[in-house]
Parts: C-alpha cells; structure tokens; sequence
C-alpha cells in the first residue's frame, strides 16, 4: 500500500469509477487542474507534460497592457513553501492574443485564461474582449489585485467591492466566470458570497497568503517587494478549511487550492467540498505532479468502492456534538 487508502500500481486504464466533473456550465474530464501562475501559457509545460491529460489548466495572469513585473529577486523557498512577488509580469492582451493563444487551441483540454485589473473597468474590459476569442473555455478572476481608485486596497477586501467587479463582468461577458479567492480577508464566507450574487458560476481558493522572509546575514528581506504570497504544503491547513466553510455558504462549485502535492492532497480538498482541485507549486518540484494525482485520485476511488469523483464530493463527516464551526 501507498499513501492511506490508496494502493499502488492499480490499474486505471479500464472501466474505473468516472473522474469526470462539472463546474457550473464547465464539463472536465477529471478534476484536477493546472492552476495560474506555474504552468506558464502551458506551452512551456507540452513537452513533458501531455496537457490533454489534464482536467484543464488556467494561465498565468493576464492583463490589457504588459507587465515588467516586481524587482529581483522574486522568489525564495521558505519551510514547507515559497514565497513569490512576481508582480503579475505578463505578455499584456494583445500578445497574448497573437503568440501565446494559437497554441492553447491545440492543447486538447479546457483552457481558463486567468485575468485581472487595476480598475473595474480593465476587468470589464478584458472579458468582454476575450469572450469574443475562440478557444477558450472560460476565465478565471483574479480579485487579489489593489484597487487603484480605492487607495489600493484589494478588490477581494470587502464583499460591496467583490459583488461590485463581478457584477460589471458579468455583464461584459456570458463565459464561464470562475473567482479566485484571496485568503487575505476576514471573512471568506461572505466574499464567496457576494462573488456568487455578483454572477460568478464557480470560485477558485485560496490564493497565496502574505508573508516575508530575512536574510540574517545582511538584514534585508529576501524580496525585492519585501513581502511576497506564500504557497506550498504550509498553507493547506489554511486552503481546507477555507474551502468548506465556502463550500458551506455557496449554491455554486468550489475549487480548491494551496499546498496540493499528492494524491491524497486533493483528496482533502474533495472530501471538504471543492469540486475540483487546481495544482500549482508542486509543478515547479514535479513537472508531472497534476497526473500523478489524476491517477491516485483514480486509484483512491477504485479502492474505496466510490462509482465517480462526484460521490466523494463534500462527503466529510462530521460528529453532531462538535459544537461551532471554527
């Protein structure tokens, strides 16, 4: 036996339980998920990774305009993680459009084009653009981003400013719309809400977690932005927990992320409610991280006498006299 639960070398090729989900309008053939911001535009990935094994893979965050990004360094592993303060570098719309969007149509699985803005109006923006290209299966939002015209507080912060871009998007495109979540809130539940009220036919969680790291020697951060997003197997504790309370609140699909390695990673996230998982540090580790788990999740389900992925679904149990939800 592997990992709990799991035994190894099943065969999973023949007639085994369906992995297949649906997010909303969004139809995968399994759950699981490349996620923003590690896999690149996918392209970088295809010649080790065979992308229409995937459930599907979302880009690296897009903007209208390029971005250089934050100063170096922008990375640094911290235990059990890293952090990153990329600064959302990207191609920008246009080149996008041109050089990176020829090859997602040929990558044979559903392609989510992650995107975000300083204004409402850039989001709006972008949506209504994108939703007119071929070859995408929808957009994921990222509301992690300052509102300029807000004295760069997150859109994230408060649910009247979630419910605010949504709604604005919604009305810029009828794509499939996904939510990223940040963690940096006080109460995740009701930004889930005020994404679902606002149009959003899915939400995607957590996104990185602030935090810094020094370098004793010269006593400087190890940033260049002095602090970055952590991610990584710290902060999955964080990402469950936050996942079934939302999957508690919402009537609409939750995807879940942070710190998913294994096969048995994603099973948690399952099991607390999310619909379908999205891997993302773990490629930088395991190129081949994502169908690692497509088949653990295959075989866990085999070995537990589940008929399809949706079964396990929000199957958590939880004693009566447990008392308030932490």
């Amino acid at each position: 036996m592997g990992m709990k639960g799991i035994p190894q070398g099943m065969d999973t090729k023949n007639d085994g339980p369906s992995l297949a989900v649906e997010i909303g309008p969004l139809k995968l053939k399994n759950p699981v998920l490349a996620a923003s911001g590690t896999f690149g535009y996918g392209e970088e990935y295809a010649g080790i990774v065979p992308l229409e094994a995937l459930g599907g893979m979302v880009t690296k965050g897009l903007s209208l305009e390029p971005r250089q990004g934050n100063p170096p360094p922008r990375l640094a592993e911290t235990p059990a993680g890293m952090l990153n303060a990329i600064g959302l570098e990207n191609v920008g719309l246009e080149i996008f459009l041109q050089e990176k969007l020829p090859f997602l149509r040929k990558a044979r699985c559903p392609v989510l084009v992650n995107i975000f803005g300083s204004t409402v109006e850039e989001y709006a923006e972008l949506a209504k653009r994108l939703s007119a290209v071929d070859g995408i299966a929808g957009l994921e939002v990222n509301i992690s981003c300052p509102n300029v015209k807000a004295g760069g507080a997150i859109f994230a912060a408060e649910p009247k400013t979630v419910y605010k871009v949504i709604s604005k998007i919604r009305r810029a495109t009828s794509s499939f719309l996904m939510v990223k979540l940040s963690p940096n809130v006080a109460e995740i539940g009701e930004i889930a809400l005020a994404a679902e009220r606002g149009g959003a036919d899915a939400v995607s969680l957590i996104n990185t977690l602030i935090g810094m790291a020094v370098d004793i020697r010269t006593r400087t951060p190890l940033l260049g932005n002095i602090t970055g997003g952590l991610s990584g197997p710290a902060i999955k504790p964080i990402g469950l927990r936050m996942v079934w309370r939302v999957s508690q609140v919402v009537h609409i699909p939750v995807v879940g992320m942070g710190g998913i390695v294994t096969a048995e990673d994603a099973l948690e996230y399952l099991i607390a409610g999310a619909t379908a998982v999205q891997v993302g540090s773990a490629h930088f580790t395991d190129p081949r991280a994502g169908l690692k788990i497509i088949d653990g999740i295959q075989r866990y389900l085999q070995a537990n006498n589940f008929p399809d992925v949706a079964s396990l679904v929000g199957s958590l149990k939880i004693k009566k006299d447990t008392g308030q939800p932490t």
